[in-house]
């Protein structure tokens, strides 16, 4: 592509990783969406990080796979599980990119209620891969409320998707979120993703309306990866002003 670019390298982890885990067979939808619209859903000290004049919004489901504490300590059982997450994209006044998570659906109950108790926005609900006849996506239904969202892509493996667009959303190498009145920057790094352009075969969301974003049409762009590995580190206190 003319308009390739580079991967950055990740930031290192400034203390010992508190958490490992994979991420695997990961699909990635996202529309444009209005900055004010994103600006509403920031945590105090940060902002909406911008890209081609417009903030954006994702629907991303994945298997994780062997998460755990620490490095290489995955919990049997409740470390394996799908989760489809919406997300938006934060920028911090010196310039950190994060993830603000709308909210993250999972399968597994103490898991949602862990994550909760440290403020990122689990739900419970019943969760599976789409994997057969080379499609790749997650169906998901809420137990409480009954929200839903089914959606699976044709990968084209055979294509690297490297552009300026498919870097911006999936670079990440932290989240903002907020606890106990304050807003957190909880960093991660992991090797460069493996991405790869897709096509929709199906896609019936109410997830992304349900965290109270309006999208209409398909999403302008459509990635596949069969996964990295990834590591957390210690969370920082954002100054807020």
């Amino acid at each position: 592509m003319s308009d390739a670019i580079a991967w950055p390298a990740a930031p290192p982890l400034v203390s010992w990783p508190i958490m490992d885990q994979a991420w695997l067979d990961a699909v990635f939808l996202h529309w444009r969406i209005p900055v004010e619209t994103a600006a509403g859903f920031m945590p105090p000290g940060t902002e909406p990080d911008v890209f081609d004049g417009d903030a954006w919004v994702g629907l991303i489901g994945f298997r994780m796979v062997g998460a755990g504490i620490g490095s290489g300590m995955p919990v049997p059982y409740f470390g394996s599980f799908s989760e489809i997450n919406v997300r938006l994209y934060s920028r911090e006044p010196d310039g950190t990119r994060g993830v603000v998570f709308l909210t993250l659906d999972a399968s597994r109950l103490a898991v949602v209620l862990v994550a909760r108790a440290a403020g990122i926005p689990y739900v419970w609900s019943r969760c599976a891969p789409v994997t057969d006849q080379g499609r790749a996506g997650y169906t998901v239904r809420r137990f409480r409320g009954g929200a839903s969202s089914s959606f699976a892509v044709r990968p084209n493996r055979a294509v690297i998707a490297n552009d300026p667009l498919t870097i911006n959303v999936t670079a990440r190498f932290g989240l903002h979120s907020q606890l106990a009145g304050r807003t957190l920057f909880i960093p991660n790094t992991h090797a460069p993703w493996p991405l790869h352009p897709a096509t929709i075969d199906y896609l019936d969301d109410g997830l992304v309306s349900a965290a109270g974003i309006t999208v209409t049409g398909p999403p302008e762009s459509v990635l596949y990866s069969p996964g990295v590995q990834t590591q957390f580190g210690k969370p920082r206190v954002i100054r807020r002003g």
